[in-house]
């Protein structure tokens, strides 16, 4: 029998995330923009709406094409707010556009999101050690940095709680417990 984190439970939805995306190292900017809007849609609702939601933003924003999504227009994002497929926040559908934008600006700057978003763990994952699920923090000091820096860039739902899950998401923490077998493949 495979050990795994707890937190996927029985969900199918759940454990494929897990077992196949939650925690590799993502360094490809679309893709690393996708995992921060996704995370910040998040905010205050389960990772499994979201989840179950992501194929249908990446329908509406345009498979999270950065200089794509920058242009939407504000009547495309207004008619997003009667698509059930969509948390139907206005703030939340807009902050992807602005945090589009940002983007565009950090890639000017660094050359890429990738190589900006790395710096915050020195180009390398943070290895979490943890035992059990109750070891993982909700957010760290460097959540905590990556969330001011991101904020005065101008980006959106990008708290420290927000940026950590990010973190976690793509790879830059492996916060596999010790005891998940996710946890050994990605730690080489």
């Amino acid at each position: 029998m495979i050990s795994r984190c707890d937190w996927p439970g029985t969900d199918p939805d759940y454990i494929a995330y897990h077992d196949l995306e939650w925690g590799v190292p993502v360094r490809e900017d679309r893709a690393l923009f996708e995992y921060l809007c996704l995370e910040g849609q998040q905010a205050g609702l389960s990772w499994i709406t979201v989840l179950r939601k992501r194929a249908r933003y990446r329908t509406c924003f345009k498979n999270f094409d950065i200089d794509r999504v920058a242009l939407l227009r504000d009547d495309t994002i207004e008619g997003f707010l009667n698509d059930r497929g969509l948390v139907r926040n206005r703030l939340k559908l807009y902050s992807i556009r602005s945090n589009a934008v940002a983007c565009q600006a950090v890639r000017d700057e660094f050359g890429s999101f990738s190589t900006y978003i790395w710096s915050f763990v020195r180009g390398r994952p943070v290895d979490g050690k943890r035992k059990s699920q109750g070891d993982v923090p909700s957010s760290s000091s460097l959540s905590e940095a990556m969330s001011k820096d991101l904020k005065r860039r101008g980006f959106k739902f990008v708290g420290k709680t927000t940026c950590y899950a990010f973190m976690q998401a793509a790879g830059m923490i492996n916060d596999h417990t010790l005891n998940c077998f996710r946890y050994h493949q990605l730690k080489q």
